[in-house]
């Protein structure tokens, strides 16, 4: 499977911005769907979730509340709805996929094969 990332930019803090991870190559039917993201100088780190069977969604603490991801079927593309970005948002986002991630894994890039290419955001103060 191969998956495209897309919908980075600048944007003002405060703001939103909406990133889109589609797949082809497969569905992501049967998988887990992560959204991690890497700052200069820093590890990449889990930041939202999606069993795409069920729907069921998850979050880091530091994006509750102002992150959702969402899927679409007909398109099978998974989404993250960014707003009320902060300058700590900024980094490069990843989406990966995997049909045997475990729940328990979810968080972790290791339970991942399959990785986007990422994409910048970069939120000013």
């Amino acid at each position: 499977v191969q998956l495209q990332a897309s919908g980075g930019g600048l944007v003002q803090a405060g703001g939103s911005l909406r990133l889109s991870c589609e797949a082809s190559g497969r569905t992501f039917r049967g998988c887990t769907i992560g959204w991690f993201r890497q700052a200069p100088g820093k590890e990449r780190e889990f930041v939202s979730g999606l069993r795409w069977n069920s729907g069921n969604t998850y979050y880091t603490d530091s994006v509750k509340g102002r992150f959702t991801i969402s899927k679409d079927n007909a398109k099978n593309t998974v989404y993250l709805q960014m707003s009320s970005l902060k300058p700590e948002d900024t980094a490069v986002y990843y989406c990966a996929a995997d049909a045997n991630t475990i729940l328990s894994a979810m968080r972790r890039s290791s339970a991942y094969d399959y990785w986007g290419q990422g994409t910048l955001v970069t939120v000013s103060s």
